[in-house]
């Protein structure tokens, strides 16, 4: 009997804010797959909008697998594959990113090409468009990465400061990454590209020192969540809130759902938003899942 393999990605968030395109968290939310070559090829799903996911040939993770082979010039064994997922498709938790990044890692597997972490990640990015969530995905925990002119991409992981929390309020409605895109102007003034500059930065300082006192100015953007807060009912106002023990609120990727930054031990902060939601005519859930430390895992 064929050995099945196990494979385990985290799900993420990505820009925090200013770090449009470039800063990422993995979260503590999974899409497992088990996997083993077979005779025929068949995919079953389960877990959080299993409906939602293809078990056909046209599902993201097996395309992701082609890909892979097509560039190396191989052919894929016929797979069977189970996936279980726990990360909400459609609300900015990173679902694609994770189905690429699994995508890679199964190809890779499978065609016998021992890729380290760096390869997987160049060629998820590649696939993605844009490192921020794959590279959560492949690093786990915080992570600032950038693509080089020649396609390869640079990552730099940093933990996250104990005394820091996060968790994401996630609304009862989708927003396709596509439509959150569109609403992006294509020029933006030096004084904004500035404003957003020294705010990565001071976030970045301020994550790798545990300073708290960076807050909420480190998350404040111009760059994109002004745009999609067309698209997001509550935003706006969300992006506002202060409260003691809170460090601020962003859009969660390219939303529609909301990364809130607090302290430990402000875990009741997340009613903030969840009420402002509430009164912007929305139904929430609370995803407390906490920074996945490590990126995916392949046993």
């Amino acid at each position: 009997m064929t050995p099945v393999t196990t494979l385990r990605v985290p799900g993420s968030s990505a820009n925090l804010g200013p770090g449009f395109d470039a800063l990422g968290i993995a979260l503590q939310i999974y899409l497992t797959c088990r996997f083993a070559p077979s005779t025929r090829f068949s995919i079953q799903c389960s877990g959080r909008d299993a409906s939602l996911i293809s078990c056909n040939e046209d599902n993201l993770i097996w395309q992701t697998a082609l890909s892979v082979a097509s560039r190396a010039h191989l052919a894929l064994p016929a797979v069977e594959l189970e996936i279980i997922n726990e990360i909400p498709l459609g609300k900015g938790l990173g679902s694609s990113a994770a189905a690429i990044t699994a995508g890679v890692v199964i190809g890779a597997h499978l065609l016998g090409m021992g890729w380290k972490k760096a390869r997987i990640l160049d060629e998820a990015a590649r696939i993605e468009g844009h490192p921020d969530n794959v590279a959560a995905c492949v690093l786990g925990s915080v992570v600032a990465s950038a693509v080089e002119p020649g396609g390869n991409t640079r990552a730099i992981r940093l933990e996250m400061p104990a005394n820091f929390r996060v968790a994401v309020v996630v609304p009862n409605f989708a927003l396709p990454t596509k439509e959150a895109r569109a609403v992006l102007p294509d020029v933006y003034s030096r004084a904004d590209a500035t404003f957003n500059i020294q705010r990565a930065a001071l976030l970045i300082a301020a994550i790798a020192t545990g300073d708290a006192s960076a807050f909420p100015a480190a998350l404040d953007d111009r760059l994109h969540q002004p745009f999609r807060a067309q698209l997001v009912p509550g935003l706006a106002e969300i992006l506002r809130l202060r409260a003691p023990g809170l460090l601020g609120c962003t859009l969660s990727g390219a939303g529609p759902g909301v990364l809130v930054f607090y302290e430990r031990g402000y875990d009741k902060v997340c009613e903030l938003v969840r009420q402002t939601f509430a009164m912007n005519g929305c139904t929430t859930e609370v995803i407390s899942s906490g920074v996945a430390p490590k990126g995916y895992e392949l046993a």
